[in-house]
């Protein structure tokens, strides 16, 4: 399968259980692999390079918090997932959101010696 048919299914999945893509996190190969058509697959989405593919979904959550789930681009599904709170700042909702990227990170990049 390729990383558009891997993107569209996963994004379809998400989309059916009320989820937003919000951003996408991609590796400089996957970009150049999606080059003719990555304006339109991700139109008006937040766009980053990065050193894994993964997509940010949220929806609402009980009591206005927010569901944020950063789901790795692969066949074998692996994601993970955050509630945070309406009242929580700004500054720690991104410490959360960038520590979830680097927990995704240890899973799939190699270990240094």
């Amino acid at each position: 399968m390729t990383k558009r048919q891997l993107i569209d299914e996963i994004t379809a999945t998400y989309k059916k259980h009320g989820w937003n893509l919000k951003s996408v996190m991609l590796c400089p190969d996957t970009a150049a692999e999606l080059s003719a058509e990555i304006d339109r697959v991700f139109e008006g989405i937040e766009r980053a390079e990065s050193d894994v593919d993964a997509l940010w979904f949220m929806r609402p959550s009980h009591g206005g918090a927010q569901a944020w789930e950063l789901r790795l681009i692969a066949e074998t599904p692996y994601a993970l997932f955050e509630r945070i709170e309406s009242d929580v700042p700004e500054e720690t909702r991104s410490e959360v959101l960038e520590g979830m990227e680097q927990r995704l990170r240890q899973y799939v990049l190699p270990k240094s010696a």
